[in-house]
């Protein structure tokens, strides 16, 4: 770890001390998914909180999450909901779900989140087959190739002034330098991130913006976007 990104690290463990209680279950979450050699690709505290306040401060009745690994981002989003609230996360690993839903139980949001298996395009289709209600808001954080093919479907699973979040967006600038070497990804998600990217700034249904994040994940980004409404405008928050 570079001295820079020890710094960051640094910064990000002093904001969580002063900003995030300390809470056993979100640390277990972590703790079994290393302990089975699952690789560290969760959010962070302090980006688990950023979800939180964003769901909140939406007023998300009913939330869609694409990728749900080991159910760390699952539960800062289950948190934010209202007392009937619910949300659906997309996992196509059979053992990672089973994993997202013991810690789903251990945290008590167990009851309001459904852990779907299989494939999330099929999932997303069968959704839109079935005439779904509206999700408020979507986090997608799964395969980055298919992120376009993630955000059309989205679009026809919300309403306007719903909330879309996309975490990894920046990949420590590799998504806009091929130059830039990305263990993470090959060729095809770098392009399904760019093209992802080219969407949200073209896609006349949506306002959105898209930043650099620094800290114990390393160099990154998040993408935040608002469905508009036909005529183009953004409706107000709830």
């Amino acid at each position: 770890m570079s001295d820079e990104a020890a710094a960051w690290k640094t910064i990000d463990e002093k904001l969580a001390d002063l900003l995030i209680e300390a809470d056993p279950a979100l640390d277990g979450v972590r703790e079994q998914a290393l302990s089975i050699g699952l690789p560290d690709h969760g959010i962070s505290a302090g980006q688990g909180r950023l979800l939180e306040v964003l769901a909140r401060a939406a007023g998300a009745g009913r939330i869609l999450e694409i990728g749900t690994f080991a159910g760390y981002s699952t539960i800062w989003l289950a948190r934010a909901l209202p007392f009937r609230g619910r949300l659906l996360t997309l996992e196509l690993d059979p053992a990672r779900a089973e994993l997202a839903r013991r810690n789903l139980e251990a945290a008590g949001v167990g009851g309001r989140v459904e852990v779907r298996v299989g494939d999330a395009l099929a999932a997303l289709d069968a959704l839109i087959a079935a005439g779904e209600e509206p999700f408020d808001l979507v986090f997608i954080d799964a395969d980055k190739e298919r992120n376009p093919e993630y955000l059309e479907r989205v679009l026809e699973l919300t309403c306007p002034g719903a909330t879309i979040v996309a975490d990894n967006v920046i990949r420590a600038g590799a998504v806009f330098d091929p130059e830039i070497e990305d263990p993470e990804l090959d060729a095809a998600g770098h392009e399904g991130l760019r093209r992802f990217l080219e969407l949200l700034g073209t896609d006349p249904r949506l306002d959105a913006a898209a930043f650099q994040t620094v800290g114990e994940k390393g160099h990154d980004g998040f993408a935040i976007a608002v469905v508009r409404r036909p005529d183009g405008s953004t409706p107000a928050l709830p």
